[in-house]
């Protein structure tokens, strides 16, 4: 079928993203603006633009569908990807701002002085990345092909080019305008027609057509085989994968200080618990109107596919512009986070920042390019693997690796590189396993075909439990400077403490002066956490700067000595 109105709105979507993102562009000047958006963002601004990053196609379209297909245990689901903000609020939010570092390898280098931490986490957020840019690219596929009937290849292709285009020029602070303008937009686009589709289901009469859908499975909980740890498992992947998100957690990164940090996730919240009763209103409406799409095996589409079931003409087709803008906006704002967190990393651990702010700004675009492509060609060859499930895994994966990483680094100074490596390695090795076999179909029977379904309720505790376990074995390796970066990690901001310093803005000058820079260190004393023994290496860490109130974007500020009184800007 053919919706011209539907088609008009994805084209407007996407040059209005265009637009902002080309407002954002004039912004953009330095290599903090392209990763951090030089740590300027207000708390109402980040949280719309963390919000509307967050708010993915599992999100749009997924969560409906699984409810209408699945019924009240997929209620988890909205309830996990708000809770897991809550986590946020309460243990990462503050002290990751602190930090100073622009991506999780950059916060693993800090917190555990390891350059094969670093590594570890570089290449699971490419992984992380990856794995979620393919639900995203997905459900736009899926969006035109239930519009237009055209191949799932021209709406991947379609969003790739948009959010190339959007994140090539201006970085970080051009996608953070876009994403706040996705959030409201996706927000109208769902409230709007469902005005209208609750007074027409209301006014009907008689009983619903139920199809393929057995209404016991589909009212009462727990009802299948395994549905107490597949349960568990979904709750502890979503509750605590938010977390490990790096898209998610790289917008911490652009708050004023630890407070504006907390702020935006206390806004999040709010405007997270009022999105999600709306596609959960969408499934239940669904299982009326809708419920022959379960045994067609399109219970992804019910969203899209409301309006036409319950009006006709003009009115329908409007509907569903509007909805079709909105799930749109959903992948192009999830994406364009996402391609941004995995080019990063990409700029700085594989291709390097160059010697300078052109380079720099080069490599982070060529990464861009590298991203979209690899995952395009990732998301043919998991075609068949549904929407939400999708994002399941990659929550898993996140839980099982980063946020341990981050509890027990902010909150437990015992933890040891090698510990968290380990960890790293043993939970992500089986969640990954999970979505291996999952993307390329691999039969597999019994408890082991269960836990590859839902592997988290089991890597999740074998994470946290191999970080602790390896850490007390090797205590002797503790960070040497774990205590200043404990300080640097709780203080808050206007309090005048010795901090150390971290610079990944200043990765090429900071180590072109380390000659320098240890001989001054030698001339004053030798100060804690400064020299050759400690600056991690690609950083300018350690060159005594102190992080001050003034310096809020957490690389400048007063530099204080033991028996030494000095200041540089």
């Amino acid at each position: 079928m053919t919706n011209s109105a539907s088609i008009a709105a994805l084209v407007l979507v996407s040059v209005t993203s265009l637009a902002v993102g080309a407002f954002g562009l004039r912004l953009s000047r330095t290599m903090s603006d392209f990763y951090v958006a030089s740590r300027g963002v207000g708390p109402v601004l980040n949280a719309s633009a963390i919000s509307g990053e967050y708010l993915s196609a599992a999100s749009f379209l997924g969560v409906a569908g699984l409810v209408l297909a699945r019924g009240v245990d997929m209620l988890w689901l909205p309830v996990g990807w708000t809770a897991g903000y809550l986590l946020l609020l309460v243990f990462v939010a503050a002290p990751l701002r602190r930090s100073g570092a622009y991506t999780l390898p950059d916060f693993a280098q800090l917190r555990l002085e390891s350059v094969v931490a670093r590594r570890t986490s570089s290449l699971l957020v490419v992984a992380i990345g990856l794995l979620y840019l393919i639900p995203q690219f997905q459900g736009a596929g899926l969006t035109l092909r239930t519009l237009t009937g055209a191949p799932s290849w021209v709406g991947q292709l379609a969003v790739a080019a948009v959010v190339g285009l959007n994140v090539l020029p201006g970085g970080m602070r051009s996608v953070t305008l876009v994403q706040a303008f996705h959030y409201w937009l996706k927000l109208v686009a769902l409230l709007t027609p469902l005005f209208f589709l609750l007074a027409a289901v209301g006014a009907r009469s008689g009983h619903p057509r139920t199809g393929a859908v057995l209404v016991a499975d589909w009212v009462e909980p727990l009802r299948g085989e395994h549905a107490l740890y597949l349960t568990y498992s979904l709750v502890l992947a979503t509750f605590f994968g938010t977390m490990g998100l790096p898209h998610v957690v790289v917008r911490f990164y652009t708050n004023r200080d630890g407070q504006a940090a907390r702020r935006a996730t206390l806004v999040v919240l709010v405007l997270l618990s009022g999105f999600y009763l709306l596609p959960v209103a969408y499934g239940v409406l669904g299982r009326y109107v809708a419920s022959d799409l379960v045994a067609a095996g399109r219970a992804d589409s019910v969203v899209l596919e409301l309006p036409s079931r319950v009006f006709d003409g003009p009115l329908a087709e409007g509907l569903t512009a509007l909805l079709a803008a909105g799930a749109f906006a959903a992948f192009l704002s999830t994406s364009t986070g996402l391609v941004v967190s995995v080019a990063g990393v990409l700029s700085q651990d594989l291709l390097g920042w160059g010697a300078g702010h052109r380079q720099g700004i080069r490599a982070f675009r060529l990464s861009t390019v590298v991203v979209v492509l690899v995952s395009l060609l990732l998301t043919v060859v998991s075609a068949g693997v549904p929407v939400a499930h999708a994002v399941e895994l990659t929550f898993a994966v996140a839980a099982s690796t980063f946020c341990p990483m981050l509890l027990l680094g902010i909150w437990w100074r015992g933890l040891t590189a090698f510990g968290a490596v380990a960890g790293m390695v043993v939970g992500g090795g089986l969640s990954m396993g999970a979505v291996v076999t999952t993307t390329f179909g691999v039969a597999t029977g019994g408890w082991f075909g269960v836990v590859m379904t839902q592997p988290a309720a089991v890597s999740v505790p074998l994470s946290f439990a191999t970080m602790v376990a390896a850490s007390l074995a090797t205590r002797s390796r503790r960070p040497d400077h774990v205590s200043r970066t404990m300080v640097r990690l709780h203080a808050p901001e206007d309090v005048h403490l010795n901090r150390g310093s971290f610079h990944p803005e200043r990765r090429e000058a900071g180590a072109a002066r380390v000659g320098a820079g240890a001989a001054e260190q030698g001339s004053v004393g030798g100060d804690v956490g400064s020299g050759p023994a400690h600056r991690p290496t690609g950083t300018a860490y350690g060159r005594g700067a102190t992080e001050s109130a003034a310096g809020r974007d957490g690389t400048d500020g007063a530099v204080r000595r033991s028996g030494t009184t000095a200041r540089r800007s």
